[in-house]
């Protein structure tokens, strides 16, 4: 049996359209990023080859291995948890960090950037969900956090970004994508800034995430098959 990448794509992208058309939107706002954990750099030459440029990556050192393997002018996302320690590595592999959820982390960042000269573009984190185990800063955290890493100079904050609570049914993660986009308003209108993007929905609930504003939909599982662990 083939590989069922190509006619995942494919039926992704046509869904990823119909879901903005069908809520009045512009589909070329909303972007597929095809996340790469666990899989090959000959699988993504595969995705590559069908014209898709974006990646999103959970670790950095599998990135490190991986992405000096494909073309350049891709554009690639780090959209997991990020310890200050990884930062200098981010910063030199990736041009969006998404997970932006702490000042500390900012600072450590903006001064990676600094130091290698070029601006990073960022995501702020929320836990839109209040769940301890997950990373992201509070819904009322968000106000302090924008303003403290919009004043990095180094640092572009292009909007926010959410790993909602699970739910079987899609519809039921809609409040989440909703109170994400609410909190984005929320700081457009007291800074006077756009905040263009929000990366929200996953292989299960993205359409969802589309009729709440989602510029960003992360899709792993769904593009390319189950991966062990």
């Amino acid at each position: 049996m083939g590989d069922p990448l190509e006619p995942n794509y494919s039926r992704l992208c046509a869904e990823i359209r119909e879901a903005a058309e069908k809520t009045g939107r512009n589909p070329d706002t909303v972007r597929l990023l095809a996340v790469s954990k666990k899989v090959s750099a000959e699988r993504l030459r595969i995705l590559w080859g069908l014209g898709h440029r974006l990646f999103g990556e959970n670790r950095v050192q599998e990135a490190r291995a991986k992405i000096p393997d494909l073309p350049t002018g891709g554009e690639w996302h780090f959209i997991g948890g990020l310890q200050t320690n990884k930062a200098r590595d981010a910063v030199e592999w990736f041009d969006v960090v998404e997970s932006v959820d702490r000042v500390e982390l900012a600072a450590e960042l903006h001064k990676r950037a600094e130091a290698a000269g070029k601006t990073l573009a960022v995501l702020l984190e929320i836990n839109v969900g209040g769940e301890a185990a997950k990373s992201g800063a509070k819904p009322e955290e968000a106000q302090q956090l924008f303003q403290a890493v919009n004043a990095m100079s180094r640092l572009e904050v292009r909007g926010l970004m959410a790993i909602p609570p699970f739910r079987e049914e899609p519809e039921e993660a809609r409040p989440f994508f909703r109170r994400l986009r609410e909190i984005r308003n929320q700081l457009e209108q007291a800074s006077g800034a756009g905040l263009p993007e929000l990366s929200m929905g996953m292989s299960h609930d993205f359409k969802v995430a589309i009729a709440e504003g989602a510029t960003l939909v992360r899709i792993g599982t769904a593009l390319f098959g189950p991966r062990a662990g």
